[in-house]
């Protein structure tokens, strides 16, 4: 009997702490909204059958440089079919005051074009349903812990991976997982 109660717990760990009941499907991911930088709606049921690149981001952080390397796999890779999204956030207090200010940072600093999204919450019960969906998906240690991580969603509205704010974009791995993703 105490065999079956530590299976039993096993499993319940597997399931509801890493996050392997993968209970959130594609059709939830297409539900979700955001509001651009601008104030736009943006659905991401506008994105099927496009490989997704989500980054949180901020202003004011020491990964801050890597805007440039996302612009550049932006500029590389949106013929094939990738969606870059940028989600700026003041969670970890590194954030522009307000949605200008971040797109005027970002634009003049960056250069940068792919979609932004208005200023979010990344973590904690008012997370953005998108990163309530990502770590539901991922797993508990996917929620992001500081700005820059990379989450990619497959052609199917599947987050298939994530990378921490130490994985540049540049990182090979990064670059082979979207190229997987977009590619296979």
């Amino acid at each position: 009997m105490k065999i079956f109660a530590k299976i039993c717990l096993f499993v319940y760990f597997l399931i509801f702490v890493l996050g392997f009941n993968n209970i959130s499907s594609s059709k939830d991911f297409y539900t979700i909204s955001f509001n651009s930088i601008e104030g736009d709606k943006i659905f991401l049921s506008n994105y099927r059958n496009k490989v997704i690149l989500v980054v949180n981001t901020a202003s004011f952080c020491g990964f801050t440089g890597q805007f440039k390397g996302i612009q550049n796999i932006w500029r590389k890779y949106k013929s094939d079919g990738l969606i870059v999204i940028g989600v700026p956030s003041n969670d970890f207090g590194q954030e522009a005051k307000t949605n200008s200010e971040v797109k005027n940072f970002c634009s003049m600093n960056f250069d940068v074009d792919f979609i932004m999204t208005e200023t979010s919450k990344i973590r904690g019960e008012n997370a953005h349903p998108l990163f309530k969906y990502l770590t539901t998906s991922l797993g508990l240690r996917s929620t992001p812990k500081w700005n820059f991580y990379k989450y990619i969603i497959n052609k199917n509205g599947t987050p298939v991976t994530y990378f921490s704010s130490m994985t540049s974009p540049e990182n090979p791995k990064l670059i082979i997982a979207i190229e997987e993703a977009l590619y296979n």
